[in-house]
């Protein structure tokens, strides 16, 4: 079914939304609108018209491919300890975050938050427990210009993020700078998940990315065109594929952005399976979590709702990664 202004381009569990008519009033009421049926019923949605560069998503992959494909040892001298910066050889196990008990996911990590940039002495004021935003980014020799794609594409990625907080305030009907002060420090991580060749089977139960909700507000994914295998959970047990669309990016809610709505919008289970046994492919894929100050206090917006114990956005996600990686 196609909306009729043409805000929704492909409807369905996941939609395919065209952003480009948010420039206008009419339009971007539309788009929020779409936006709030997304995020009713599965909280996952295809953004197209959303006028990032495609030189710069182009440059960013082949960078970003690069870097994995250099030697091990060379990847090792940006290596950190778990979490969020610089290489890792592991990913962790995401299913481990909702108490799950899994192998390591088969990928490798290069990462970097928007703080890592930060002195150690601002750094060290985000939080009183561990947090990989506390950490100082770490970055390659080679290949050439891979910090400033990496920084050209955090800016590209934050702009559109808090493009999307609005229309997010707007499908909310609050105000439409509600969200503002609640990312004006934000604590967002860029992550390249690069799922190399398969040659050994996999162990029972071990996937390119367990089973999983992301643990933020919202996370912006380009997938490679024709390689699939990111897949979210309509129901119990019905997992459906997400298309790879050339150009467009999958946006997807988390966890706090569930809580803050009390879960009128759903955070959804997801997960990257396998490619099938003989098929030695390697695959990229770049979210970018947007993610609030760590000091943000994470109330449901509802009126007359009131949580009976305190929830900072920076210690939730600080006890998920805590558990990924444990």
């Amino acid at each position: 079914m196609v909306h009729q202004q043409a805000t929704v381009i492909v409807d369905g569990f996941v939609p395919v939304i065209d952003l480009s008519s948010r420039d206008s009033t009419q339009g971007r009421a539309a788009i929020a609108e779409a936006i709030d049926r997304a995020c009713k019923t599965s909280g996952f949605f295809t953004i197209v018209g959303h006028g990032v560069p495609q030189e710069l998503v182009a440059r960013m992959y082949m960078t970003t491919n690069t870097f994995f494909k250099l030697p091990e040892a060379q990847k090792d001298l940006v290596a950190n300890r778990p979490g969020v910066s610089g290489f890792r050889r592991f990913g962790g196990a995401t299913a481990q975050s909702l108490g799950g008990k899994t192998p390591p996911d088969l990928c490798e990590v290069f990462a970097a938050h928007v703080t890592g940039e930060l002195s150690d002495a601002e750094r060290a004021k985000l939080g009183d427990y561990w947090a990989s935003w506390k950490l100082a980014n770490i970055w390659p020799d080679a290949p050439a210009g891979f910090r400033e794609t990496w920084h050209e594409y955090m800016n590209v990625m934050t702009a559109l993020s808090e493009d999307i907080m609005r229309l997010f305030a707007l499908a909310l009907t609050l105000d439409e700078d509600f969200f503002a002060d609640k990312f004006d420090n934000h604590v967002s991580s860029l992550t390249a998940n690069y799922y190399y060749p398969q040659v050994e089977a996999p162990l029972p139960g071990q996937m390119r990315r367990g089973a999983h909700t992301d643990w933020g507000s919202l996370a912006v994914l380009y997938q490679e065109d024709d390689l699939g295998g990111l897949q979210v959970l309509q129901g119990g047990d019905d997992w459906r594929d997400v298309p790879a669309i050339p150009g467009s990016f999958v946006v997807n809610i988390g966890d706090l952005m569930a809580l803050w709505t009390n879960e009128h919008w759903v955070s959804t289970m997801h997960r990257v399976v396998n490619p099938e046994r003989g098929n030695t492919s390697s695959r990229l894929s770049n979210p970018f979590f947007y993610l609030p100050n760590h000091d943000t206090s994470i109330e449901p917006i509802s009126a007359g709702h009131q949580r009976p114990d305190a929830l900072t956005a920076g210690q939730w996600i600080s006890d998920k990664m805590q558990k990924t990686f444990s």
